[in-house]
């Protein structure tokens, strides 16, 4: 195992653990390696200390406490993360993934909601006029019109 100081195009200082040099590069040249508080993919190795062996530990006397291990880097460092971490998970079991149907499933949300008011059925969340207008404004702002949409 390998531990390397990381940072981010924006400055975020981060540690990461990976099983070999070779691995971390896979991962580098794949995109995998990402900043531990903001989640940018433009990730470099920090300038770090030489982790130097120094020769066998001295025993502990009897009763002398434990040294205290390092903290888990699964912890958050910074408080971000923890909002990031809580943010991450609500989206995840709240939301539905729909992948490479985005642009499809966004047309449908444009019809339904912003053009034909048809979703919600019956209006059951009470989706107000101006988030129904902001639906269409977001849609229209991306060059898109119900021409597009029909035009599938």
């Amino acid at each position: 195992m390998i531990r390397y100081a990381l940072k981010c195009a924006d400055g975020h200082a981060f540690d990461s653990w990976f099983q070999s040099t070779e691995t971390f590069d896979g991962l580098m040249a794949r995109g995998h390696v990402t900043c531990a508080i903001c989640g940018q993919s433009d990730v470099s190795k920090a300038l770090m200390a030489p982790n130097v062996a120094v020769s066998a530990s001295p025993a502990r006397k009897p009763g002398e406490a434990t040294p205290t291990p390092p903290t888990s880097l699964s912890a958050p460092v910074h408080p971000a993360e923890a909002m990031l971490r809580a943010m991450r998970e609500h989206v995840e079991k709240t939301s539905t993934y729909v992948g490479g149907n985005f642009a499809r499933e966004a047309r449908a949300i444009y019809v339904q909601a912003g053009i034909s008011h048809a979703m919600p059925p019956a209006n059951i969340t009470d989706l107000p006029k101006d988030e129904r207008a902001q639906i269409v404004a977001w849609f229209r702002a991306a060059g898109r019109d119900t021409a597009a949409v029909h035009a599938d």
